[in-house]
Parts: C-alpha cells; structure tokens; sequence
C-alpha cells in the first residue's frame, strides 16, 4: 500500500479582492504519495501555485486541513510553520533566488546551517550534492551572476535539497531556461526522485509534465482528472501519447 505523506480535507482557499470574493481552491481532497513525482497542471488561474503554496505551508487554507506527515500544519502558527518547511520541504522556483553576493556553495551553506551548526557535514554534502549535479569544484566559488540560467538552477535544487526535505516543491522551475538548460534541470529533479524523493512541481510544460509519474489536473480551483504514467523512461513514446491523451480530455 502506497504511504500517504500529505492529504487534504476539504482544503479552500478564498481571496478578497475589492470586496468581492474569489474561490481559488474548492473543497479539495488530495492524496500526495510518498516517492512520487507529482506534476500539478491546468489553464492559467486554475489554482495550481495556490495549492502548491498550501501543500507546502507556505500559505494557510481558510477551510479545511492539511496533514503532512504526522503534523496537521493547517492548524499550526506562522513560526512553527517557518520551522516547519526549513526541517521539512525544499522549494525551486522559476525565478532562482540565489543571493548574489554570496558564492554557490555559500548559497548553499546557509541553508543548511539554518538547521545545523555542523559546517563541516553540511559542506561536505554540499559538494556531493553538486557533483552529482554536474556543477564541478571551479563552479563552486563563483557567483550567481557568472553562472548560466541552467547553472543557477541546478545550484537552486541543490540548495532544495540540502537540508534532506520529505518534499521538494518546484513551481514552473523551467519557466526561465532554454530548451537545453530547462532538460538538465529535469534531469536532475528525475534522478533525485529515483532515489527516493518526494517531488510536487507545477508546470504548463508538456516535457516537463512527462517526467512525473502522476498528473493532477486543475480547472476553477478542482481536480478535474489524474492520470497515473509510472516511472518516466526518456523516448517513450506511449507515455508521450498517453499524456497527450489525458490532457486534451481535460481541455488543455
């Protein structure tokens, strides 16, 4: 039996704008699996990011519940929250957020002794973390500005990853990159899922939705279809076309 390691209950989400209100999430029950790489999608204003912000705790319902692992974090404070996502989740974004007078590695440093004070070990995993991301040591000292779009984004998920998060959540983390630099960058999201990371990535790309396993797709703030594609294989073809399939059902 697949472990469940985020649910929701009856999660909604409601903004006020100019006195009148705005449902952006719906009476939502969602499963998010353990190990699984799952891709969030729909037309633009379907409520994707606001659910990836909820699921995350970055962002409170104002309905329902969240659970994450054992912790109902939709009834948790903004500080216990804060503690929360530095010990629990790890975030890529399209814009890539690297401080720019700091080196890569720094970058990378100060998020992990946000959790530890053991320079040493977080440096050492620091460094295996971006050889195994193809950032090789004369990258290491450089700053972010000196670094490609690719790069810089690979040194973010690495920055995502340090601190071991049960989730990494990634929002159009592509978006910025160009075509080879966006592939690189779901290379290394795909590799580090086979390992056993928890990935949820929004996306509107079709080769960036490919490489989940599982698609939940969006419209007027539901879940209107999943669609489960296994484990990604590149050139493969009936996952290709069942992808396609699915969304053109769901009116992409």
């Amino acid at each position: 039996m697949e472990n469940v390691i985020i649910s929701t209950n009856k999660l909604c989400k409601t903004f006020s704008n100019g006195g009148m209100q705005q449902h952006v999430l719906k009476n939502l029950d969602i499963e998010i699996y353990q190990g699984d790489f799952t891709v969030i999608m729909g037309s633009s204003g379907a409520g994707k990011s606001t659910l990836l912000y909820a699921l995350s705790g970055m962002d409170k319902p104002t309905l329902g519940s969240i659970k994450f692992g054992e912790n109902e974090i939709s009834k948790l404070s903004n500080d216990k929250l804060a503690i929360f996502r530095r010990l629990n989740c790890g975030f890529v974004f399209q814009q890539i957020f690297l401080m720019d007078n700091m080196s890569i590695l720094d970058n990378i440093l100060v998020s992990g002794l946000l959790i530890s004070s053991d320079r040493k070990t977080i440096a050492e995993r620091a460094k295996v973390l971006l050889t195994q991301v193809g950032l090789t040591e004369i990258i290491w000292s450089k700053f972010p500005s000196q670094l490609s779009g690719g790069e810089a984004q690979r040194a973010a998920i690495v920055r995502a990853l340090i601190n071991n998060p049960k989730v990494v959540f990634a929002d159009e983390p592509t978006g910025a990159l160009n075509s080879s630099a966006g592939q690189a960058a779901l290379d290394v999201l795909t590799e580090v899922n086979r390992s056993g990371q928890s990935i949820i990535m929004v996306t509107h790309d079709l080769k960036s939705a490919r490489r989940g396993n599982r698609i939940l797709y969006m419209r007027d703030g539901a879940i209107q279809g999943v669609c489960d594609l296994g484990s990604y294989v590149s050139g493969d073809k009936e996952r290709h076309n069942k992808l396609q399939g699915f969304l053109n059902e769901m009116g992409w």
